[in-house]
């Protein structure tokens, strides 16, 4: 698979967030030489802390002028790769030192970040609370180790030295094995992973009250595609696909769809509903029981529910509990794997 393609994946995943510098990286080279692109730049260079990552939902775009010293650099929520990516194409037009700079140092904190097993925190230095978790939400470490594989193989960071494009090699096999190590067993058999795991033990853990210890229909797939993007892989990956394979299609729920539904007693005039539909297309849960996979739904007071209706409105109205995230990896990318290397890492 082009690693391409998984970069445009892992933007669009971060895309409710804020957009940020994302739409401007489609922009063809010569933009990147003018004074709007420069502007933008400037805006991006303001919103860069001491550390050298960027804080989350916010438009970078446009210019900081808040206290330098409240900016929390983070991974969570497509931080820190969109803007390293809009310097890097605006250094390449124009030369100018300072953009470099700026992308070194964030560079040398995300590699800072990663945790000796492999793994990264949402921020760094990582807090005490969940955050300082191996994090696969929202397709954090996967949107990473994509960056890093970037900076010492595209083009576009062909200005950065080898001692750094060595070090991001090395962070990049360490994130695979971290990978590997935190897939979840059960009853002998590799399933998927949970969204964020224990960044010693490598164990799965919760976050928020309403993410509990589970199984993740939504996380596994960015890690999945990550994996299908590796160039000969060895009986390890081929191991770690096929199990997740087997258990995405384990994991389908047939005959239900979600749907949203006039309520004009709810808050927002409006309600999330499952209903059964025999010739619905199969849906995913976000969070599966590990053991007996079944889908888990939950409120604030981390109590875990059976069914979507069982939670109450503002949690069943404001997160994602289905959706067909596995879809297009079983009918489209796993296939062509399957072409390419034949399940044995050769082609």
């Amino acid at each position: 698979m082009n690693f391409r393609v998984i970069v445009f994946a892992l933007m669009l995943a971060g895309a409710a967030q804020a957009e940020g510098p994302g739409p401007y990286l489609r922009k063809k080279a010569g933009w990147f030489s003018g004074a709007e692109a420069r502007q933008v730049a400037a805006h991006i260079l303001s919103w860069q802390s001491d550390l050298g990552g960027w804080p989350k939902n916010e438009d970078t775009t446009k210019p900081f002028t808040g206290d330098r010293a409240a900016l929390k650099p983070t991974f969570d929520n497509g931080a820190t790769t969109g803007e390293l990516r809009f310097l890097a194409h605006i250094f390449g037009a124009t030369k100018e030192a300072r953009y470099r700079v700026a992308v070194e140092k964030g560079i040398d904190h995300i590699l800072k970040a990663q945790y000796p097993n492999g793994g990264w925190p949402q921020y760094y230095p990582p807090p005490k609370s969940y955050n300082r978790y191996v994090t696969f939400n929202d397709n954090a470490m996967a949107r990473l180790m994509t960056f890093l594989r970037e900076t010492y193989s595209a083009e576009l960071f062909a200005f950065l030295d080898d001692a750094r494009k060595q070090a991001a090699h090395a962070a990049f096999e360490r994130g695979v094995a971290c990978i590997l190590k935190c897939q979840i067993k059960v009853d002998g058999k590799l399933t998927a992973w949970c969204a964020q795991h224990d960044e010693v033990t490598l164990e799965p853990r919760p976050a928020r009250k309403y993410e509990l210890v589970s199984l993740s229909g939504a996380e596994s797939v960015g890690i999945v595609r990550l994996l299908l993007s590796l160039d000969r892989p060895g009986p390890e990956i081929v191991q770690a696909v096929e199990g997740a394979v087997a258990w995405f299609e384990s994991a389908k729920l047939k005959g239900l769809k979600e749907v949203v539904v006039e309520d004009k007693n709810g808050p927002q005039g409006k309600d999330k509903r499952v209903i059964a539909d025999a010739s619905a297309p199969p849906l995913w849960a976000r969070f599966y029981e590990i053991g007996t996979n079944r889908p888990i739904f939950c409120d604030r007071d981390g109590v875990a529910k059976r069914q979507l209706s069982e939670i109450g409105y503002e949690r069943r109205n404001g997160y994602g509990w289905y959706g067909n995230w596995p879809a297009a990896v079983l009918e489209k990318d796993y296939p062509a794997w399957k072409q390419k290397w034949g399940g044995s890492g050769r082609e």
